[in-house]
């Protein structure tokens, strides 16, 4: 499930960048948030963060890993992101005649 908003969202430990467009991920034990932040002199960028769930003897905790992406690598990143999504998908199709 993903839900999305634009403008004025923004996470706790962001304390750079006003968020413009900002997407939520439910994936199980995992939260993807994808969001877009400009500067002030309007240049782009995204944080790509995973929040996870972990049970420790504590109880639960949240574990984050954030990932930096600026606007000069959109377009190789988008590129690369795309080429691994499609080896996935032709490697499982072949799995599949293989059985």
């Amino acid at each position: 499930m993903a839900s999305e908003s634009v403008s004025g969202s923004q996470h706790a430990s962001d304390n750079f960048g006003e968020s413009i467009f900002s997407k939520m991920i439910k994936a199980g034990h995992r939260t993807y948030f994808l969001d877009v932040k400009a500067t002030r002199n309007k240049d782009y960028f995204m944080t790509i963060t995973e929040l996870r769930k972990k049970i420790t003897d504590n109880g639960t905790e949240n574990e984050r890993n954030k990932v930096f992406l600026y606007q000069e690598d959109f377009e190789k990143f988008a590129k690369s992101f795309n080429d691994a999504m499609e080896f996935v998908k032709r490697s499982m199709e072949q799995d599949k005649r293989e059985f």
